[in-house]
């Protein structure tokens, strides 16, 4: 099963238990460490899209950069929400997982079972 991508934070305790679950089921993953390797705007527009959830669920409202650009600010718009993250990847919350039966945010990590076996 090598069809699953994780955008993976090494230093997150969470992504590390999801990476280690889905090798434990026999996957093996392709790894994204996001704060290394970016995913684009376009990217993380279609990792929303997939999620079906509103950009801000993909925030990390607790990182100092959120509340030094004023991220918390309602009016702003999805894309402007998304430009930060393009700009800011330790604004992406994680992990993230893609797989065959769908795209989700596992936090906390008993939510993989509902992509993977």
């Amino acid at each position: 099963m090598s069809d699953i991508t994780i955008y993976h934070n090494p230093k997150c305790g969470t992504s590390r238990n999801v990476l280690q679950a889905l090798r434990d089921g026999g996957a093996e993953p392709t790894v994204i460490e996001y704060l290394k390797t970016p995913p684009d705007r376009a990217t993380l527009k279609k990792l929303v899209a997939a999620m079906g959830v509103p950009v801000r669920d993909l925030i990390r409202s607790k990182e100092a950069v959120y509340a030094e650009l004023g991220l918390d600010d309602p009016a702003l718009t999805d894309a402007q929400l998304i430009d930060a993250m393009a700009e800011h990847p330790i604004l992406i919350n994680r992990p993230i997982v893609v797989a065959p039966k769908g795209t989700l945010l596992v936090r906390p990590k008993e939510r993989l079972a509902e992509i993977f076996p």
